[in-house]
């Protein structure tokens, strides 16, 4: 990638402990270096908090609860270029409460939330195992080269028979 991204923080709720913009276009930039061709590098990240996060999930995905990292791609209609990427909306006390819940500093869970929703925007999925598994996998990559451990590591893995999305990113 050619440039670095262009990044609009915004945050919709008043809290001490978000990361700071540099964080952001680092983990982004985690992200898009693995995308040369990648042409687009503008995004908006937002803050938010629950009932934020809640309306949006209910209206978008019709999940009536807050979520974790939501991802809205910018849909360029064909005759026109431009460099968005999309959108990414954090819900900053679900975050929280994983980053206590799975024993993660707080940083490193907003960086795994940042880069798994921008991989979103590119087009990766986690519905399919399959694509779980690539996701993932590109995932641990990303964190590792930031110094950031494996964050789906587990003492025990969950069983593949249950529904995972609530143990994955939501994006």
């Amino acid at each position: 990638m050619s440039c670095s991204p262009d990044i609009d923080r915004q945050v919709a709720l008043e809290v001490e402990d978000l990361p700071r913009q540099a964080d952001l276009e680092a983990w982004v930039t985690g992200v898009l270096s693995r995308h040369p061709d990648e042409t687009r590098h503008e995004l908006t990240i937002r803050f938010v908090d629950a009932e934020e996060s809640r309306h949006l999930n209910r209206d978008y995905r019709d999940r009536d609860r807050p979520t974790n990292v939501l991802s809205f791609p910018f849909e360029s209609p064909p005759t026109v270029a431009l460099p968005l990427l999309g959108d990414l909306v954090i819900c900053h006390p679900v975050v929280v409460d994983e980053a206590e819940t799975q024993h993660k500093s707080l940083l490193d869970h907003y960086a795994h939330m940042v880069v798994h929703g921008t991989l979103h925007l590119l087009g990766y999925d986690h519905i399919e195992d399959d694509e779980a598994e690539v996701m993932e996998a590109l995932e641990r990559e990303i964190l590792a080269e930031l110094g950031i451990a494996d964050p789906y590591a587990t003492s025990s893995p969950p069983p593949r028979d249950i529904d995972t999305e609530d143990e994955r990113a939501d994006a």
